[in-house]
């Protein structure tokens, strides 16, 4: 069962509800700007479930769990994954970002830093060191060559 609830998108429906709850129960005044803030948080939203797909689609095509807690069957460089070891978090992160700025929830700000900590320390540590013992090498390669991030 903790398997199903210590996912990713868990995480980020709740700071995701945080966000919202925050922007409409506590603004205390503060704001982007109505049209600036709509537009690039519309654009981050966008761009960060692009960017999640493309990773999707590509775990896929290589016939690969897109499960956090799976077993990995490939390591995948190609497309989305040769510019980020880590794109759906870095979706996970700009969707986050987004709705935060198109809320106008200036104090939740800082739950984008605390959400991209808890997937690094929760998830992606852990990740790495499953890749990094059954693909030995080739990850370390990888890893090498391509950044957690951006």
């Amino acid at each position: 069962m903790r398997k199903w609830i210590d996912i990713p998108p868990v995480w980020l429906g709740a700071c995701l509800a945080v966000a919202w709850w925050q922007a409409h129960a506590w603004p205390m005044g503060l704001g982007f700007g109505p049209v600036w803030a709509d537009l690039l948080g519309g654009l981050l939203v966008g761009a960060g479930a692009l960017v999640m797909l493309l990773a999707v689609a590509e775990m896929r095509r290589n016939r690969t769990t897109v499960m956090p807690h799976g077993e990995v069957s490939h390591l995948v460089t190609s497309g989305i994954f040769g510019r980020s070891r880590n794109p759906i978090y870095l979706g996970d992160a700009m969707i986050l970002m987004g709705f935060v700025l198109y809320w106008d929830a200036v104090l939740s700000l800082v739950l984008v830093p605390v959400f991209v900590w808890i997937v690094e320390r929760r998830f992606i540590e852990n990740e790495e060191l499953r890749l990094r013992r059954k693909f030995l090498s080739e990850y370390r390669a990888y890893s090498q060559q391509t950044r957690r991030w951006l």
